[in-house]
């Protein structure tokens, strides 16, 4: 009797431990709940859960529903599907709880499941949009993924650039788009610590550069002060390559920390620090994910602050010279009750989101939402293989065409998330143009306007090595006017026709600067004469060009020689040899005053600019071409030197030619738009 007292007195003692400590591991996953930190609420509620008695059966229901949220939240689909399932057979499932089964069983891809699951749901939440395409999505998917082939996506997952753990987010950047920036849980981040969301380490941005040979190196984390050990991640690029936007989520032991953009600025090659934006005033809801449009006016990113339709909305913000600007919400057909997310643009201006609130395979599907023509979005499901059954987001594309990187977590148990590449073939036609000076540099300041008969009418900023692409369509005439402050506009025009295969036109646009001369290169005279000679036919016709574009400019005309010989019979000859360059121009249509031929002789010396000096080392900008500097070099460079120095400019000497006396200050600072077949 004593031994059996005993044996209950013990199993009671245990189970009154055993409920305290279920008790106990409760109130702790509840304070990591409240914190956002999911992955440590999970361990705590499967304690309790395990530890609760098996006869109560509401209890284990109530516990298993907690278990069951934090594994969702964290992707671990098998756990919390198994967790939910548990609810259900406790009887502890709400319709809340209903829907987020059916919409995991579609994230895993059990489809005939999550069929049933949407038609139990059909009564109970009969207008439901989720309940309604989620039953769609369960009904199609197969269908969808049996004509994957049909899509014309290839897509590849690109071990190089994935490590054991997690990556996503991969933006593209440089002016030939040889640089990939994305973000990592990777060990190499900073910080020694596991985040309690997520169970990982905080993700940091990490980059690769792309060689001359095309070929891309191993991963690297940005070593400035834009990595913390916080997270930071889903960064994005302003079209100058000078501003980063992205997503940091710091912690509190105290009290719940939501997602913020952040803003980061890039001197010389480095990113400093980033400092968070102010979008609103709220400071209890999640701004995340950023995207600048294409022509970097607006700011895109995703909240689940109120005003929207449910989960996270995609949202803009304008941004101004005096700040952020007009928020709104993108609202439907975008928007759903679901969660829109990471959104991205293509640069012809389509906007890729992914969602799980529109019918798709599950979890995260990638969308496509192009403007007709009254402007209204039209959605895209784009079809396996760029879409899966898991989470597939985060779309960067190189340049016009469809190809580049994203990210997805498929095939990943564990839910973490890998980089892949894709590519549509696609006839794309563009137009590559470069804005430079003459005999100089590329002019990144420099705006294009481009102008085409079926209405197109553009202003175009250049990169930082002074080029642009565009799209362009076949069967249009168009007409691109290169400009610049302090120098003389260039025009370039270009039919395009229909082609099989995609093709890229290259413009050249030369600029001629207003305040220093210009070398007029292939102009050839006779020997000790003026006559011109065949071969400068086509330099000279570049120049008439030129100056009917610039229908306002007058110009000096200047001749120049060698320092051999007398310098007043050099003078002479160089003035005969400008006159008969003008004569040319007259000839073929250019007035006669906005013309001044002067020869100079021998008395301007060429002074060499830093281009020159590329393809002579042994020169340096700045140098004086004089007889002196000339007869110091060897024979072979004094040749080369007296070459320089026998050649033709113009410099411009007023911009107001043919204006009216109210106008003749000072020019236009907008030139005049170019039209097609003018």
């Amino acid at each position: 009797m004593r031994k059996l007292i005993a044996i209950i007195y013990t199993a009671m003692i245990g189970l009154l431990i055993t409920g305290c400590g279920a008790d106990s591991a409760m109130r702790k996953g509840d304070k990591f709940y409240a914190l956002g930190e999911y992955y440590d609420a999970a361990d705590q509620y499967k304690k309790a859960y395990s530890q609760t008695k098996s006869k109560d059966k509401p209890l284990r229901g109530q516990r298993a529903l907690k278990l069951a949220d934090c594994y969702r939240r964290i992707n671990y689909t098998q756990k919390a599907i198994g967790a939910y399932q548990n609810a259900v057979r406790f009887k502890q499932a709400d319709s809340t709880a209903m829907l987020h089964l059916g919409r995991l069983q579609l994230k895993n891809g059990s489809y005939k499941e999550a069929e049933k699951t949407f038609k139990t749901l059909e009564d109970s939440m009969p207008r439901n949009i989720l309940v309604k395409n989620g039953l769609q999505s369960a009904q199609m998917a197969p269908k969808w993924k049996a004509e994957a082939q049909y899509s014309g996506y290839t897509v590849k997952k690109q071990d190089l650039f994935n490590s054991r753990r997690a990556e996503y987010s991969p933006m593209l950047a440089g002016d030939d788009y040889n640089q990939l920036y994305f973000s990592s849980t990777r060990s190499q981040a900073k910080g020694d610590e596991l985040s309690g969301i997520t169970g990982t380490k905080n993700a940091d941005i990490f980059f690769s550069q792309k060689d001359d040979k095309g070929k891309w190196s191993k991963p690297e984390a940005i070593e400035t002060d834009l990595n913390t050990e916080f997270d930071e991640g889903a960064c994005v690029f302003t079209p100058d390559f000078k501003t980063m936007y992205l997503t940091v989520c710091k912690t509190d032991p105290e009290y719940p920390r939501f997602a913020q953009i952040a803003t980061a600025q890039r001197s010389d090659a480095s990113w400093g620090k980033a400092t968070e934006l102010e979008i609103t005033k709220d400071t209890l809801s999640t701004f995340a994910h950023p995207a600048i449009s294409p022509d970097g006016m607006w700011l895109y990113f995703v909240s689940d602050m109120p005003g929207g339709l449910g989960g996270y909305d995609i949202w803009r913000v304008e941004i101004t010279a005096h700040g952020l600007n007009s928020l709104e919400n993108l609202g439907a057909p975008i928007n759903t009750p679901g969660n829109e997310m990471f959104p991205t643009f293509r640069p012809n201006g389509d906007l890729y989101f992914s969602s799980d609130g529109h019918p798709g395979f599950g979890g995260l599907d990638i969308f496509i939402a192009s403007p007709n023509k009254d402007g209204v979005y039209v959605i895209e499901h784009p079809g396996a293989p760029l879409n899966s059954q898991g989470d597939d987001f985060g779309m960067t594309f190189e340049g016009l065409h469809n190809r580049g990187y994203f990210s997805s977590n498929r095939g990943d148990a564990r839910g973490w998330d890998h980089i892949y590449s894709f590519e549509k073939q696609e006839v794309v036609q563009t137009v590559k143009g470069w804005v430079y000076e003459k005999d100089g540099y590329e002019l990144p300041e420099a705006l294009v306007y481009m102008v085409g008969n079926d209405g197109t009418n553009k202003k175009l900023s250049v990169k930082g090595d002074g080029s642009f692409t565009e799209l362009i369509d076949p069967n249009v005439d168009y007409v691109f006017l290169g400009t610049c402050k302090g120098y003389l506009n260039h025009t370039e025009e270009l039919r395009v026709e229909p082609v099989l295969e995609s093709e890229e036109y290259v413009l050249q646009f030369p600029l001629a600067s207003l305040t220093a001369p210009v070398l007029i290169r292939n102009i050839f005279y006779d020997f000790d004469k003026a006559t011109l000679r065949q071969e400068s036919t086509m330099a000279l016709d570049s120049l008439i060009e030129l100056l009917n574009e610039n229908a306002n400019v007058t110009i000096e005309l200047s001749a120049h020689t060698d320092y051999r010989g007398s310098a007043a019979y050099n003078e002479r000859l160089s003035q005969r040899r400008a006159e008969s360059v003008v004569n040319y121009l007259i000839e073929h249509g250019i007035a006669a005053d906005r013309l001044k031929p002067v020869g100079y002789g021998k008395m301007k010396p060429k002074t060499v600019k830093r281009k020159l000096t590329e393809t002579y080392p042994w020169l340096k900008e700045g140098d004086v071409l004089t007889e002196e500097f000339i007869k110091a070099l060897d024979e072979e460079k004094q040749e080369i030197c007296n070459q320089l120095n026998r050649r033709t400019e113009f410099t411009v000497l007023r911009t107001t030619y043919g204006m009216d006396a109210k106008s003749a200050d000072a020019p236009s600072s907008e030139p005049v738009q170019p039209q097609p077949g003018r």
